[in-house]
């Protein structure tokens, strides 16, 4: 048998993980002195309630890698039963929480020498994780096994794409996870940074557009750009609670590929929004690149 894991910073839902086999890692973050363990702390993310109380100037929380004990707590016990662990993750270039993981390993491996650990970078983070391991579930029910697995994810995930609009700058500068953001962008301006996922797995500015109804228009124009037969694969719609942006982005989508195009729209999960900040949009899709 094999246990497939992924991660809270996935915008994996326990409903989504029991729909697709899976069973999560919660990655905490921190506002003040109280650290939350997604859908350990709380059953159902309060989406609205989260970026809500950002948008009225709540203390922007922050985020922290979990232990080596920690990732024992969550492999041992399948290898105690003599499962093997198969996880896909959100991406390594952004964190050094996986340096733990692997210290857990180094550790657990010995101590069962029948039981193997498979691993695949997703190189991205929120939605484009989810979209990612919905593709993983599917092949895996269609027969692959955990070696094709690993191989076929690889490339899978050099092809798809998520890219995305914030409106507010703050929450990028504190965290420091953007590359190539201009310390003169500001809402001030109406300025909206365009950001993507690189093939590092890593944030990246790519551009700006003035006001965000051009913002929403080229994230669009990626998606024209890019996108690999958009209509015949999954497209997710991820946002930090910005239900009108939302309901624009689909109209967008739908007007360019037509009723039948199959989306599904979730929130961004409170560990990358606090990178994010409230009222941004995203979509995650089939590329030929990223």
């Amino acid at each position: 048998m094999v246990t497939y894991f992924v991660d809270s910073d996935m915008d994996m839902t326990p409903e989504l993980c029991e729909k697709y086999g899976y069973k999560m890692i919660s990655m905490p973050y921190s506002i003040g002195e109280k650290t939350i363990y997604p859908y350990k702390d709380f059953d159902v993310f309060d989406a609205h309630g989260f970026y809500q109380a950002l948008r009225d100037g709540a203390e922007i929380p922050s985020t922290a890698a979990i232990s080596k004990e920690q990732y024992i707590s969550y492999f041992e016990p399948e290898f105690a039963a003599g499962n093997d662990v198969f996880y896909a993750h959100f991406s390594a270039a952004m964190t050094n929480t996986f340096d733990f993981m692997k210290q857990a390993l180094d550790e657990l491996l010995p101590k069962y020498p029948e039981r193997k650990f498979y691993e695949v970078d997703t190189k991205a983070i929120t939605t484009l994780c989810t979209l990612f391991a919905i593709e993983l579930a599917e092949e895996r029910d269609k027969g692959k096994t955990p070696e094709e697995l690993v191989e076929w994810g690889k490339d899978l995930a050099d092809h798809l794409a998520m890219y995305f609009v914030v409106d507010d700058l703050k929450f990028f500068r504190r965290s420091g996870r953007v590359t190539g953001l201009s310390a003169t962008m500001g809402t001030l301006l109406g300025i909206r940074p365009l950001i993507y996922m690189n093939e590092e797995g890593k944030m990246v500015s790519c551009g700006t557009a003035k006001g965000r109804a051009k913002a929403l228009a080229q994230l669009l124009q990626f998606t024209k750009e890019l996108g690999d037969h958009l209509k015949d694969h999954l497209v997710l719609i991820g946002n930090t609670d910005a239900p009108e942006l939302v309901e624009e982005v689909i109209r967008m989508l739908k007007e360019e590929y037509g009723e039948g195009l199959n989306y599904m729209v979730l929130p961004a999960n409170p560990t990358a929004g606090s990178h994010c900040g409230p009222d941004g949009v995203s979509i995650s899709f089939h590329a030929i690149h990223r």
